[in-house]
Formats: C-alpha cells, sequence, structure tokens
C-alpha cells in the first residue's frame, strides 16, 4: 500500500540490494483479503514473494533479502555492530512502527475527511459515499491493531521518548552512518510518516530524526489530513 510505511520500508530494501521487483498495490481496507487470496498466511503488507518463497514483514523480508544478494549489505559483518543493529530494527518493529499507524487508524475512523481523500487516492467515484462505506471498515481495522482513544493518545504521550531514542540510536552509529542499514530502513521510514501529520511536522523538522527521515525517504506521500485534539500533543511537543 503507498500509504504504508512498513510497504515503503520493504521497497527501499529492494532498491538498495538492487532487486527488481513488481509492485502489486492494494488499496487501504482490502489488504485482509487479498493478501490472504495471493496465498500469505497474514493480512497484512508488506508482503514478498522470492524465489517460490511467500515472505511477510519487514523483518523477515530484510533477512531474506540479504540471503538472496548479500551486497550491498544490510547489516554489518562485525557481530556486535550486527546485534546493535538487529536489536535497534526489532525496536522499530515491534515498538515504533505501530504508533502512527495507530493515530492514523483513530483519526481515519473519526474523520470523514480522512476517509474521503483515502477514497480519492484509490481512484473510486462517489468519495462521499465510499467514505460513509469505509466507516465499519475504518472501525474494524483500528481494533485489529489493538487502537482506540486511548491508545491513540498514548502513542502521542509516548512519541518524544520514542524520537529520544532513535536520536540514541544517531548519536551511538547504529543507524544513520555512511552505509545504510536494515534499522534504518525501519525506522526512518516511521519517523517520515509522522512527519506527514500536520500538527506533527513542525514540532518534529530540525531534530536529527527527521533530518535522518527524510535522508531514507526523502519523498513518501501528501500531507494527510489527519488530526487529533490539541490537546493530545504532549507538552515536550508543543
Amino acid at each position: 500500500m503507498s500509504i504504508s510505511h512498513p510497504a515503503r520500508a520493504a521497497g527501499l530494501m529492494l532498491r538498495h540490494k538492487g532487486i527488481e521487483a513488481r509492485r502489486i498495490e492494494i488499496p487501504p481496507g482490502y489488504q485482509q483479503l487479498r493478501m490472504r487470496a495471493a496465498g500469505f498466511r497474514h493480512g497484512t503488507v508488506p508482503g514478498l514473494k522470492l524465489d517460490g518463497r511467500r515472505i511477510q514483514g519487514t523483518l523477515r523480508i530484510s533477512r531474506a533479502l540479504e540471503e538472496a544478494k548479500p551486497d550491498p549489505p544490510l547489516f554489518p559483518d562485525d557481530p556486535a555492530k550486527r546485534a546493535a543493529v538487529e536489536e535497534a530494527e526489532r525496536w522499530g518493529d515491534r515498538v515504533y512502527q505501530p504508533v502512527p499507524r495507530r493515530i492514523f487508524r483513530w483519526v481515519a475512523a473519526h474523520d470523514d475527511r480522512v476517509r474521503q481523500s483515502l477514497s480519492r487516492q484509490m481512484g473510486v467515484p462517489a468519495p462521499a459515499l465510499v467514505s460513509k462505506l469505509m466507516l465499519p471498515v475504518a472501525h474494524v481495522y483500528m481494533r485489529f491493531e489493538g487502537g482506540g482513544e486511548q491508545q491513540a493518545r498514548r502513542d502521542l504521550a509516548e512519541l518524544p521518548g520514542h524520537l529520544d531514542h532513535v536520536e540514541e540510536l544517531l548519536a551511538a552509529g547504529t543507524i544513520g552512518g555512511d552505509q545504510i542499514n536494515a534499522a534504518d530502513f525501519q525506522i526512518g521510514t516511521t519517523t517520515r510518516v509522522l512527519l506527514n501529520f500536520p500538527q506533527l511536522r513542525p514540532r518534529l523538522e530540525g531534530r536529527p530524526a527527521a533530518e535522518h527521515a527524510t535522508r531514507i525517504a526523502p519523498k513518501f506521500g501528501d500531507v494527510l489530513p489527519a488530526e487529533v485534539p490539541g490537546d493530545w500533543i504532549p507538552a515536550a511537543l508543543r
């Protein structure tokens, strides 16, 4: 999905490896059906068919690509440095990656403008009508992610700490070095999609985490017509 930051991470890893791939776009809200229809076990993106195997999720994809084409590498040769990159990649996948997705799904379930925007991106006729039909689907995906108002508010409250951790990884050289690695793609695309939230972009711009994100993914979609109540934004980001 073009709006999916994990899918963008996988695409950038393919480009990094110089592996050509045929991309199949799935409209938002249809991934549960389309991915399983394509033979994948789970209804989430990204999924990759490589050498007869079906591989799903950025962590598995990064390792499959490293095995298929070791050069240029996604992981350092040095064991200690590789362990640090793998730990950062896991944190990016399990902790950081879901944050913008949960916030966005709460907004999509509560803001008709967002659903209309998605409908227009899908190129479907009558986006105003389709946005109404998408409302139950938006609520299903919000709950599927373990989201809701409390979780979205918690994600925003914890965002300053996440950004601090990204910048600790940058300072340590685990990410942001001359040789881009799997954790760069995993983490940078998450920060980059956060820059598409109009309330967050001015609060993130100028931070090392934001500079890292624009290095990894200079262009990534459009600004999202997505807003949360102003008092949800933590004081550390105001």
